[in-house]
């Protein structure tokens, strides 16, 4: 301890965590950080100014000779270990971030170490120390609940957003999600039921995130009881919530919402005692919440609040001797069965992707191979007999997974290294792949980030063609001083972020191709498609119509023409620019000529509907896209409905294929009416299969689809 009794503190590792750390810390009266240490400089350097941090120091031992009395380790936990060992070796107390290790054979070198130099370590277990789950431990162990039984624990989750470039870590090993969040579960599973004595876990995808298994389930075995772990990354709104019941009662606790109810058997009737359960319940929560917000409000309940009181009781124990809040022994249990469940999962990813084996060569690769155009197309590639390669996130259709002419690659669009594997020994790569729907970062990532990964990896391998799949979103629909049919040659949007995520993501992509082809040789075709329809794709869309309450809503008098081409017409032009292209930049227009209008397309697809189409004129949409703008210029929000936006998604456009026909012998093979009966055909297919099914076995009810490791 320096002269002025304060503990000199070192922080390694200055990501997201650490600004959490740093506000803890200045809370302690005898405690102030002295350095940071991070692998990267920037990263250092700015939280060191936001927390006037006086130097960053390279490494822990640096750290050390400037006379560092205690480090927090809050790096990614397979340096946990070794870095706390370090601090240890050069005379530091030690706080780490959860898990405290990989394993338990770390955990012992560990707990060696710091015995040998007779110094203390400390495990993040902070829920522990989060007032609400203080409260419900306090109502468990007075007995107030009689004997606790099970202990049923929910998380939904989020990472920060991956916008591209080399994988973080969640990311690369199956386990790491359990890994990083399933850890809180254990160690409140053992705080309220005893020892763990077995897991069985389950995880799936469901593919919102870029996580390899998204969907977590765990059965937990205790000393005591049972316990009920679901983590989640695609459950929204965001929720963190368990309970308790026992021989006599439940405890409930909602962490995000900030409460506690506690509901007792009561000497009442049934008849009587559920509904006066449920009232005294809902009360005692609505007692709670507006009282805890004004407490967060007023900043008496912070953000990682058990975080901020486990640090603070640390940093007594370091001045009083008494034990740290959760030793590294505590902890021991909950290293072992989180790298059990996350061991596992980790072995199970690989093993799933050893079942795909490449063949070499490839003469093509196709992203986006699991969407409508890509799964056709690639259908239509093997009727040629050519080896095709697939670049996915996800596993691709059954019906390609036993054909010897496929190789699939796992990887993410903008994952640099993934992209430059796949496209690596082809000869024409066929871009198809892209974000449809999520935030701006998902857009960001799946479109400008794999198509710019695309691009330098096609240059890097010298592949000899590249088709990519455009969007007439690219296109200024709002320019009122053009007149006559939409060529090739109209004005690009000049303002892609008035309309949104996907037309900034399409627009911008377009642009590193074309740039690619003028500055640095890239040999590439590019083709907009008119909205793509065919068996699958839901063909009410926003620009034909909003089902809501059992009404179809469409915006305007329904008149306008629809720019649409069937499926199998877009894989003709591709397969055609392929053959005859002269991957000079040129950019195609593929849309059907036959005119067709919003009206028309849901008498066709949805007869007998007519009497529940509302028709909502364009001054009210109008109206209340200026109202919005108002609003959400006040609230500084992004407007859902701008009028340039509204102005643009209503242009009456019609497009001109004429150089796609001349150039490509391009026109629809099928066509839009015989299109719209293939649909309404294999509707009538899949309900029939539907009706005439059997009850579901108890097989199939107890596996999971998306189930990939257990």
């Amino acid at each position: 301890m320096s002269p002025d009794n304060q503990f000199r503190v070192g922080l390694v590792g200055a990501g997201y965590i650490g600004e959490f750390h740093a506000r803890a810390i200045q809370r302690i009266p005898n405690a102030r950080i002295v350095g940071i240490a991070d692998v990267v400089a920037d990263r250092a350097k700015d939280l060191a100014a936001r927390f006037e941090v006086p130097e960053i120091f390279p490494t822990i031992e640096d750290m050390a000779r400037k006379g560092v009395d205690v480090i927090h380790v809050l790096t990614p936990p397979h340096s946990h270990a070794q870095l706390a060992i370090t601090a240890l070796e050069n005379g530091c107390h030690v706080l780490v971030e959860k898990p405290l290790a990989m394993n338990v054979e770390e955990v012992d070198r560990i707990k060696a170490v710091a015995a040998s130099v007779g110094k203390r370590v400390c495990v993040n277990h902070s829920l522990l120390y989060d007032r609400f789950v203080a409260k419900a431990l306090r109502v468990v162990r007075s007995g107030a609940i009689g004997t606790p039984l099970t202990f049923d624990y929910f998380r939904s989750s989020e990472y920060p957003p991956y916008r591209g470039g080399p994988l973080p870590l969640q990311c690369n090993d199956g386990g790491y999600p359990f890994l990083d969040q399933g850890v809180h579960a254990l160690y409140l599973a053992e705080a309220f039921l005893g020892n763990i004595e077995d897991i069985r876990a389950y995880y799936g995808t469901y593919g919102r995130e870029s996580l390899f298994y998204d969907e977590w389930r765990a059965g937990v075995r205790c000393a005591h009881g049972t316990a009920n772990i679901q983590i989640s990354w695609n459950v929204r709104p965001l929720q963190n919530w368990f309970v308790v019941q026992g021989t006599e009662g439940v405890v409930r606790a909602n962490l995000f919402a900030m409460w506690v109810s506690v509901s007792r058997r009561s000497g009442l009737p049934r008849a009587a005692a559920r509904p006066l359960g449920a009232m005294n319940e809902a009360l005692n929560i609505v007692a709670q919440v507006p009282a805890n917000v004004a407490r967060f409000a007023c900043k008496k309940i912070v953000q990682y609040d058990g975080l901020h009181s486990l640090i603070a009781a640390f940093y007594r124990s370091l001045a009083t001797s008494e034990p740290v809040p959760v030793s590294a022994e505590q902890a021991r249990s909950t290293v072992y069965w989180t790298d059990r469940v996350a061991s596992d999962a980790d072995a199970a990813k690989v093993q799933f992707l050893a079942r795909f084996k490449t063949i070499g060569r490839s003469n093509a690769l196709v992203t986006g191979a699991t969407g409508l155009i890509g799964r056709h197309l690639v259908r239509r590639l093997l009727q040629q007999d050519m080896r095709v390669r697939l670049l996915v996130r996800r596993q691709p259709p059954a019906e390609f997974l036993d054909d010897p002419r496929i190789e699939v690659f796992f990887g993410d669009l903008g994952d640099p290294a993934a992209v430059d594997r796949a496209v690596a020994g082809t000869e024409i790569v066929y871009h198809v792949g892209a974000t449809m729907l999520g935030t701006a970062h998902d857009h960001e990532r799946g479109t400008v980030a794999g198509t710019k990964n695309i691009v330098e990896s096609v240059l890097r391998h010298d592949v000899h063609r590249l088709l990519y799949i455009s969007s007439l979103s690219c296109l200024h629909a709002a320019d009122s001083g053009q007149s006559g049919r939409v060529k090739e040659d109209w004005p690009v949007e000049p303002f892609p972020e008035r309309r949104g995520s996907y037309t900034q993501a399409k627009t911008e992509a377009e642009k590193i191709v074309l740039d690619a082809v003028r500055n640095r040789q890239l040999r590439a075709a590019l083709l907009r498609p008119g909205r793509v329809f065919g068996p699958g794709a839901p063909f009410l869309t926003p620009d034909v119509a909003r089902r809501f309450k059992g009404r179809l809503f469409i915006l305007g008098d329904g008149t306008r023409n629809l720019p649409l081409v069937y499926v199998e017409d877009l894989v003709d032009a591709i397969v055609l620019t392929a053959e005859k292209s002269s991957f000079d930049g040129t950019i195609f227009h593929i849309v059907d000529p036959t005119p067709i209008t919003q009206n028309q397309l849901v008498r066709y697809m949805q007869p007998g509907d007519e009497g529940k189409v509302i028709h909502v004129p364009v001054t009210m949409l109008y109206g209340l896209a200026l109202s919005l703008e108002g609003v959400c210029k006040v609230l500084r929000r992004t407007n859902p409905l701008s009028i340039y936006r509204l102005k643009s998604a209503l242009a009456p456009l019609e497009f001109d294929c004429t150089l796609a026909q001349r150039e490509i012998g391009w026109q629809p093979r099928i066509g839009i009416r015989s299109g719209l009966q293939h649909i309404l055909a294999a509707e009538r297919i899949a309900f029939s299969s539907v009706v005439s099914s059997t009850q579901p076995s108890t097989a199939a009810l107890s596996t999971s689809p998306t189930k990939m490791g257990n």
